[in-house]
């Protein structure tokens, strides 16, 4: 079955960019023209994989990720910066958080260089599908999933890595901030579970939450932990961070939450910024009681939240452009597209050299 696409909006083409109304452009599956593709045997590492061009994969109805649900994705961003250059951001993270979850799985995994260098020759493949500043981005979505056939028990005879990509839009449109229900019956999460890592398993028993609360009129949906569930996790696909006064609060990693690549970023640049940052457990009282919430992620960036509700009550936040979030977005973006000096290392920048043996 061929994956689901949007059809991008077209426009006149150029020898630079894909054939793309960019200021249309959407959060959504898009075709492009390339993907890489390694192959792992059980009892052996992964070798260097090849880029092909994008196809359908052809898959055993006995594989291990269609039966057992092995597989892992990652996810992370290209950016085209004003002066023309393409960066990656801390892509050597989303490796090793790939690893983490490869081993939670029992899944051989690519090394971490490994890891970067099939990130790279995937976003020089499709180098004409980044957007323009400021139109987007070039989404990355590298997996790792048991692709031989398996019955019962251990050991799965393949594992495959791939890496496709394809240009987004922003996932939250919503600049007012984003209307919240918490969740108060579903989980998303266990202690001793795989809330901690990017399991594929993780998203899809939580969807039927997701769609009821989006037909409400929410735009996502807060969890709570499963021990007591009084204490907030986090949101469908994103962290959550509050702030009360000059102290800045995210549900500590334990196990059920997953260590976000932004996540991490910005409790280092709020720190930067003067604030006291603690990953503690965070009552829902909390959260009620917050000046100013927001959320992080790789597609979410940085968003503001600007109410939630909880058993029928709502309770509004801080917006606007005088919040922390706003001032963390504004830094991160700009140190994503290359605007200031990146003091901290974690940007990459690509050329066509850095792939010398890439061949499409």
């Amino acid at each position: 079955m061929a994956p689901s696409a949007q059809t991008l909006p077209t426009s006149v083409s150029d020898e630079k960019y894909a054939n793309v109304k960019w200021e249309e452009l959407g959060f959504g599956f898009y075709r492009t023209d390339n993907m890489y593709v390694a192959k792992c045997k059980h009892g052996e590492s992964f070798q260097e994989g090849s880029v092909v061009p994008y196809a359908d994969f052809q898959i055993s109805p006995c594989s291990a990720v269609l039966n057992y649900g092995q597989g892992l994705y990652e996810g992370l961003k290209a950016y085209r910066t004003e002066d023309g250059r393409i960066m990656l951001f801390r892509p050597d993270q989303n490796a090793l958080r790939l690893q983490s979850g490869a081993h939670r799985l029992c899944m051989p995994y690519p090394f971490v260089d490994q890891f970067v260098s099939a990130v790279k020759q995937v976003v020089l493949a499709n180098k004409k599908w980044i957007p323009p500043p400021g139109r987007g981005t070039l989404y990355i979505r590298p997996i790792l999933f048991g692709s031989g056939p398996i019955l019962g028990s251990l050991p799965v005879p393949e594992y495959t890595f791939t890496v496709f990509a394809c240009p987004v839009g922003r996932f939250h449109k919503d600049n007012a901030g984003l209307n919240l229900k918490i969740e108060d019956k579903f989980r998303r999460a266990f202690p001793s579970g795989t809330g901690g890592v990017k399991s594929i398993t993780n998203y899809s028993p939580v969807w039927i939450t997701l769609a009821e609360a989006k037909a409400q009129g929410f735009s996502d949906v807060l969890f709570l932990d499963a021990a007591t569930g009084k204490n907030v996790e986090e949101l469908f696909a994103s962290n959550v961070f509050i702030v009360k006064g000059n102290v800045v609060s995210t549900p500590e990693i334990s196990g059920t939450i997953l260590p976000g690549v932004t996540r991490k970023s910005i409790i280092e640049l709020t720190r930067d910024f003067g604030y006291k940052v603690e990953e503690r457990v965070v009552p829902v009282e909390d959260l009620l009681d917050a000046d100013e919430v927001f959320c992080t992620g790789t597609a979410a960036i940085v968003t503001t939240i600007a109410s939630v509700t909880f058993k029928d009550t709502k309770t509004g936040f801080k917006t606007g452009d005088k919040t922390l979030a706003a001032k963390l977005f504004a830094t991160l973006i700009d140190i994503q597209m290359g605007r200031v000096e990146d003091k901290k290392g974690w940007t990459v920048e690509l050329t066509d050299a850095t792939t010398p043996g890439l061949k499409l």
